[in-house]
């Protein structure tokens, strides 16, 4: 990348200055440097300036070279080629003798023009930081030497400007209780136009054992408490609608009574509920369908038309259609629904939190995985691993999303990044996160846009703001 460094005209009123500062050196001998820049390009480096000698006045056997020189304070030097400004029989006598040396340039004094001048050596690391002066000699007739003095030009920075901002991660607000929640259906058969259960009858024995199994699950974590069982039955849409609402009322009542006759619960923890003909699922299969009246007959499940008239054109009018979901898709719309809400107990021991959530982090809080990444190292890959878990736990919380995506910033992943902050709210510390981002990918015009409302809001912000406007100063120049 190409750094470059560039004098503003003042300089060359500087220069001017700083030739007339010791009485040794005549004041005559003015040689204004303007425009000076140095451009670095992978391993050269080249100088550039303009030198207007229209005010050098010598006498005619006398000159002066001047001479760009690189240096650092090691001592390292590289000296450029030099222009040597002669007085005029020194000129003749540079011409007639040819004794110039090649790399060297001989100009005529009283010469008018601004000469623009250039030169490009190799690069090397110790020329990052140095200083680029401009070296003169006075010479007199024979070349006998009259002095010897330098004069700073420019200071030399390329060292490149690393944008490293602060990565703010955020603690979520206390959540309190952790409420959780098992969901599932099971699909028990009941004899025809009856609400009695048979728990072997046909699949009963696999579809009650999954009801079981999903409360035994909770009941039997000794970190969990179980605070409400819902049940809620359908019924499929085809016959009488009136007795559909007798099968699905009796019928969840009496997969009701059975789950509490197996586990003796409160009475206040069962819960149970009812729709009279599932018409939501239907419609679900047949949006998904591929059935050439698929349209038709949505418009006839989504109509106004009471539940026994819907089902009745839908038989009639779609005969084919019918037949098939009466065989293979109305038996699945008797299902019962049910739900186990409890609670978790909260945790406060780091290395039992970390045994969780390696074994079962649903049971965690934010607060607690945060608890957790305060005890572990930044730059860690356990780090990390606490707020990834906490993303994948809180899919749509703002906190776990914004946290993980400075974790992404954190090692480079600017794409899943910015995924994770799409689901980040507008707080002060995202949008922190989002200047950050942009700042990243090198668009730092956009990340001072976005930072600069809250750089008195937050330090890091300010401090970011620095940085950007400091590199973009920088890039300016060039």
């Amino acid at each position: 990348m190409s750094k470059l460094l560039t004098t503003s005209l003042a300089a060359a009123a500087t220069f001017a200055a700083a030739m007339t500062v010791s009485a040794t050196k005549p004041a005559a001998v003015n040689v204004p440097v303007n425009n000076v820049n140095i451009d670095r390009n992978n391993d050269k480096l080249t100088i550039f300036m303009d030198i207007d000698p229209s005010q050098l006045s010598l006498a005619s056997s006398r000159e002066i070279v001047a001479r760009p020189v690189i240096s650092d304070t090691l001592g390292n030097q590289v000296e450029f080629p030099g222009i040597i400004f002669a007085g005029r029989s020194r000129y003749l006598i540079h011409l007639r003798d040819a004794d110039v040396n090649s790399t060297d340039s001989l100009v005529k004094l009283k010469s008018k023009t601004i000469i623009p001048y250039s030169a490009t050596v190799a690069f090397q690391p110790w020329m990052e930081q140095s200083s680029l002066d401009m070296a003169y000699d006075l010479r007199g007739c024979a070349c006998s030497p009259i002095d010897h003095y330098t004069v700073p030009l420019i200071p030399i920075d390329l060292t490149p400007l690393v944008f490293s901002p602060e990565f703010v991660t955020v603690a979520p607000v206390a959540s309190g209780v952790k409420t959780r929640q098992l969901n599932g259906s099971a699909y028990v058969d009941f004899p025809v136009n009856r609400t009695e259960l048979y728990p072997n009858y046909r699949r009963n024995p696999e579809e009650l054992a999954s009801i079981r199994s999903s409360i035994d699950l909770v009941r039997n974590d000794p970190d969990a408490i179980i605070t409400k069982i819902t049940i809620k039955g359908y019924a499929s849409p085809e016959g009488p609608y009136n007795n559909n609402v007798r099968l699905a009322k009796g019928r969840t009542q009496t997969l009701r009574d059975y789950v509490q006759g197996l586990y003796a619960f409160n009475p206040s923890i069962m819960h149970s509920d009812w729709e009279a003909e599932d018409w939501a699922g239907l419609r679900k299969f047949v949006a998904n369908s591929d059935f050439a009246s698929r349209d038709a007959m949505l418009s006839v499940i989504d109509s106004d038309l009471a539940p026994d008239a819907k089902d009745n054109k839908l038989k009639k009018t779609f005969p084919k259609d019918y037949a098939y979901l009466l065989k293979n898709v109305y038996p699945a719309l008797r299902h019962s629904d049910y739900t186990v809400d409890y609670v978790i107990r909260s945790f406060t021991d780091v290395n039992e939190i970390a045994e969780i959530m390696r074994s079962n982090p649903s049971k965690l809080s934010l607060n607690e995985l945060m608890l957790l990444a305060q005890t572990l190292d930044p730059q860690s890959d356990e780090y990390a691993e606490v707020f990834k878990t906490a993303v994948v736990m809180f899919p749509s919380d703002p906190v776990a999303n914004l946290n993980a995506a400075v974790i992404s910033m954190r090692r480079g992943d600017f794409d899943k990044a910015e995924n994770y902050l799409s689901r980040a709210d507008e707080s002060t510390d995202a949008v922190y996160a989002r200047g950050i981002l942009q700042a990243l990918r090198g668009k730092y015009a956009e990340a001072a846009a976005t930072l600069q409302p809250i750089a008195q809001l937050m330090p890091q912000a300010a401090d970011a703001l620095a940085q950007i406007q400091k590199i973009m100063n920088k890039e300016s120049k060039k």
